[in-house]
């Protein structure tokens, strides 16, 4: 290869590593205090490609093919939070719908039918011994462009259990999780809504940010699909995130009820998402 014909490659690879470097910065990141999650971050100004001037031989020394792969940067540690996140910011009528407990075959590929109808994301807080046995599901969640968050493997309450303990139970279902769906969860959600110091500085440190709820629709409680519906279309606004369950007992209320707010919801104007974080 003649050394102008290199050089020119290695400026079109340096351009393209510039381009990538750019399109990195425009994700989205979960930001902010215990009550702040998502928002959009504008992609960094560059140069115009007009005004750009070639590099010279000179501007640079070549380097092994080694050296053509992009540079990371180091990973870094997630936050630990004192508060878990309650609702969400975003353009709009921004709501997030979660379901916890599962996968059961019974009821979750109900709701997932449901929401591939309407083109909805949604965000399923999973037990380990439930995803462990129904992996299937979990792939069809990555499918289908949900979240899926970690909500311990036998849904203890964790606030009675030792350091050690909360960890086996956030680790082995961050395991499944990852074997299923395809990658590690970025979230995190205590059974009951028990939050401790140790539930925050373990989800940290396997790299979860901690997620509650805002609205709860007591659908466990089996209260009847209207009350299920009814709670959800009052307590509907920007920033919302609505905690319903599709395993842990008789769900077909709660799948009935999302056949019914659902659309309502997107016919009022609200935008149904999922938030999103960079991996850290």
């Amino acid at each position: 290869m003649k050394k102008d014909q290199l050089l020119t490659r290695r400026r079109a690879l340096i351009a393209g590593a510039a381009a990538l470097g750019a399109a990195g910065a425009s994700g989205v990141l979960a930001s902010g205090g215990g009550d702040e999650t998502a928002r959009p971050v504008a992609p960094a100004p560059g140069p115009d490609p007009q005004e750009s001037h070639a590099l010279e031989p000179s501007d640079y020394r070549l380097q092994p093919l080694t050296g053509y792969e992009q540079v990371r940067a180091a990973p870094r540690r997630t936050r630990v939070r004192h508060q878990p996140f309650l609702r969400v910011h975003g353009r709009g009528r921004t709501m997030v719908l979660t379901f916890d407990d599962g996968p059961d075959p019974r009821y979750t590929p109900h709701i997932l039918d449901t929401l591939a109808e309407y083109d909805v994301r949604a965000m399923f807080f999973v037990c380990g011994e439930m995803a462990v046995d129904n992996q299937d599901l979990l792939a069809r969640m990555a499918d289908d462009g949900h979240i899926v968050g970690n909500h311990t493997w036998t849904h203890p309450l964790l606030t009675r259990l030792k350091r050690s303990e909360i960890r086996s139970e956030m680790e082995r279902t961050s395991d499944v999780i990852e074997d299923a769906y395809g990658e590690r969860p970025l979230w995190f959600r205590a059974p009951y809504g028990a939050w401790n110091r140790a539930t925050f500085q373990l989800g940290a440190q396997l790299g979860m940010e901690p997620l509650a709820w805002t609205v709860d629709t007591l659908d466990w409680t089996t209260p009847g699909t209207r009350t299920i519906v009814d709670r959800v279309e009052d307590g509907a606004a920007p920033g919302v995130v609505v905690l319903s369950h599709d395993a842990g007992g008789n769900r077909s209320q709660s799948v009935r009820a999302l056949r019914r707010y659902l659309p309502h919801l997107l016919e009022s104007g609200y935008h149904i998402t999922v938030p999103r974080r960079r991996h850290t």
